[in-house]
């Protein structure tokens, strides 16, 4: 009898050309059909929650998948973590109503970025924070993320062409917080638009680096257009935190 599966997924997008299947191409998503296939002997598509890009990390991914299989699905983890290469780590298999869908119920999903905000690189840390040598202004990164906490449009915040229903989505808490050299944007919201996050995060740094002032969000997100916000943060400091279900 069909099952479906529930994972919670880890990865270092860093060799990845991001989550989605894609012809030609190494994924997230390919990967864990791969060896999902292997392991239960049948053809295993999974669907994910997020289809995070190319570079992006994720600490609590959510995918699906359905199987025949009479492997426990609390034990599926043991077993798949043996395939997977070490940049993927399943974290959790279980079993969940067939009806779940991990991009269409109701959630809160959380993203970081991280800058690492000093003279110069340090190599460890090269491929889960960007790199920047210019001193930016915490206080005012914070100042100017308040604006953007709340339902909002945000097209200024979304990739031109993307093909979404709506650009309206509810940002819950948005905090800035710099911890030695390491500066921590971490957002949590309900649903986010392509490469919103990594917008999120580059149009902050401009007001660190004081090129645009913190209450000009109010004019960014009035003007509903992409070349009213900052530039695209660097995939490298992205990373999924998690998605809770409501």
């Amino acid at each position: 009898m069909k099952k479906r599966i529930k994972l919670i997924v880890a990865y270092d997008g860093t060799a990845y050309h991001g989550w989605q299947v894609q012809p030609n191409a190494v994924t997230v998503e390919g990967v864990l059909n791969e060896k999902l296939t292997e392991l239960l002997g049948e053809e295993i598509t999974v669907t994910g929650a997020s289809r995070t890009d190319a570079g992006v990390h994720s600490l609590g991914n959510v995918a699906v998948f359905d199987t025949d299989t009479r492997i426990p699905a609390d034990k599926i983890v043991y077993a798949l973590n043996q395939r997977l290469p070490d940049d993927i780590v399943v974290q959790e298999s279980s079993e969940v109503p067939l009806d779940f869908h991990p991009r269409f119920c109701d959630s809160r999903k959380t993203y970081e970025y991280r800058i690492l905000n000093r003279k110069f690189p340090i190599p460890t840390q090269r491929y889960d924070t960007y790199f920047y040598y210019r001193p930016l202004d915490v206080a005012a990164m914070q100042e100017a993320a308040a604006y953007l906490v709340g339902e909002h449009d945000f097209k200024s915040f979304c990739t031109v062409g993307a093909q979404v229903e709506t650009t309206v989505r509810t940002i819950y808490a948005l905090t800035v917080v710099k911890e030695e050299d390491i500066i921590k944007i971490r957002v949590t919201g309900n649903g986010f638009l392509y490469n919103m996050v990594r917008i999120l995060a580059g149009t902050l740094i401009s007001v660190g680096l004081h090129e645009r002032e913190p209450e000009d969000m109010m004019g960014v997100l009035a003007a509903a257009d992409r070349t009213a916000a900052g530039p695209t943060a660097p995939a490298c400091g992205l990373t999924m935190v998690g998605i809770e279900y409501l």
